[in-house]
């Protein structure tokens, strides 16, 4: 089997459970849950594209967080929090110079999912002690995405090493 077919399957079969995992046992947004996947694989896979993801998607989640706690400190209007977004939004580039946080669309889509995800909670960034924080949501949205890459990977390398190892044998 080639190594894309094995991974459609694996990727399949895997974001079936996603789904069902995230609706019944870790309640948070399947949508992030699939950005951080698709993160770790444009980041290369295995341990380095697992660790430079979820470095950067938590880097985004971290500016995101300080920018929505700004904002809804000083209540700030459009104009206003559109200021602090531009810095924060610099921001995001200006640490890609770091070695690990290079990749910037892995920290946009860090910072993305934050505000999308305080957005449809309703919920302010920082007020909620419980597991419905947005940021506890998306940070463990995130870093299982991660975990859903790794595993996908894995897996279409299993599918794709028995099936090669059964025609060497035949």
């Amino acid at each position: 089997m080639s190594d894309k077919n094995a991974l459609t399957l694996s990727i399949g079969f895997l974001g079936a459970v996603a789904v069902w995992l995230t609706a019944e046992i870790v309640q948070v947004p399947v949508w992030v849950v699939f950005i951080a996947w698709a993160s770790f694989f444009i980041l290369g896979g295995g341990m380095r594209g697992l660790t430079q993801s979820a470095a950067s998607n938590l880097t985004g989640i971290v500016i995101a967080s300080l920018c929505l706690l700004v904002t809804q400190q000083a209540g700030f209007g459009v104009w206003m929090t559109g200021v602090v977004v531009g810095v924060g939004s610099a921001l995001m580039v200006a640490v890609s110079r770091v070695p690990i946080l290079t990749a910037i669309p892995a920290i946009v889509w860090g910072f993305a999912s934050t505000v999308g995800t305080s957005a449809v909670t309703g919920r302010e960034i920082i007020y909620t002690d419980s597991i419905g924080n947005p940021v506890l949501m998306v940070v463990t949205a995130m870093l299982l995405g991660g975990i859903f890459g790794l595993a996908s990977e894995a897996l279409a390398n299993v599918i794709t090493t028995r099936h090669d190892s059964e025609e060497a044998r035949a």
